[in-house]
């Protein structure tokens, strides 16, 4: 379990929170602290006060994988063998246990022929599935994503969901501004001037927000 207690950073003021393991999305409105409470999980940042515990570890103790919104952000090496690779030759693992495991995820990631090109040359879709492969290739305890689907479709965002889930992070934790994606997770967290409102089930959170036993079309848009 992530534990959260009495969080204090810029607009954040959680006393209580916990994140089950699965798939988390965090929604609210814009300036509600959903990136900073990202940044905060996944040891970017550390709080004013508080205390974030992976499973009784500090965040920096943790290995974590980060994806960011923007895929320029994500870049660190010209090629896609390379930024794959980044997070493993940082640790020192033999080189053909590298070539080994960049071959492994460019399969499970579905994006095999990219593996010579340039990272410059991709599609910004392209460059999520490249960035999304270098922050699972280490294991990652807990995977973070900010808004990473913004720039892409329905369809694209469903798939990368699907490799999310079939991934076994053990936590995930999004930020998103698309319901649809939202829906799709375990749990959801509603955030809002720096406070967790609600906390559950899709259904439930939905449910809590738009005061019927679903959520209406109009919450698919605009939180």
């Amino acid at each position: 379990m992530i534990s959260i207690r009495y969080l204090r950073h810029q607009v954040l003021d959680i006393g209580s929170l916990d994140i089950l393991p699965g798939i988390t999305s965090i929604i609210g409105p814009n300036g509600s602290g959903k990136t900073t409470l990202l940044k905060i999980c996944a040891g970017i940042t550390e709080p004013d006060a508080g205390t974030v515990l992976v499973d009784d570890l500090p965040p920096r103790k943790t290995e974590i994988g980060w994806v960011n919104e923007f895929p320029d952000r994500n870049i660190l090496f010209d090629t896609v063998v390379d930024e794959i690779a980044s997070p493993l030759r940082f640790q020192r693992i033999p080189c053909r246990e590298i070539s080994d495991r960049v071959d492994s995820h460019l399969e499970f990631m579905g994006i095999m022929p990219l593996r010579d090109r340039g990272m410059r040359e991709l599609s910004g879709g392209e460059k999520i599935l490249v960035a999304l492969a270098a922050s699972l290739i280490h294991h990652p305890q807990v995977l973070v994503l900010d808004e990473y689907d913004s720039h892409l479709d329905e369809t694209r965002a469903m798939e990368i969901d699907h490799l999310v889930r079939k991934s076994g992070v053990p936590y995930v934790i999004r930020c998103t501004q698309q319901m649809e994606s939202a829906t799709r997770g375990d749990r959801l967290i509603w955030l809002e001037n720096g406070r967790a409102g609600y906390n559950g089930s899709p259904r439930e959170v939905f449910a809590a927000l738009s005061g019927t036993p679903f959520y209406p079309l109009s919450l698919r848009c605009g939180i």
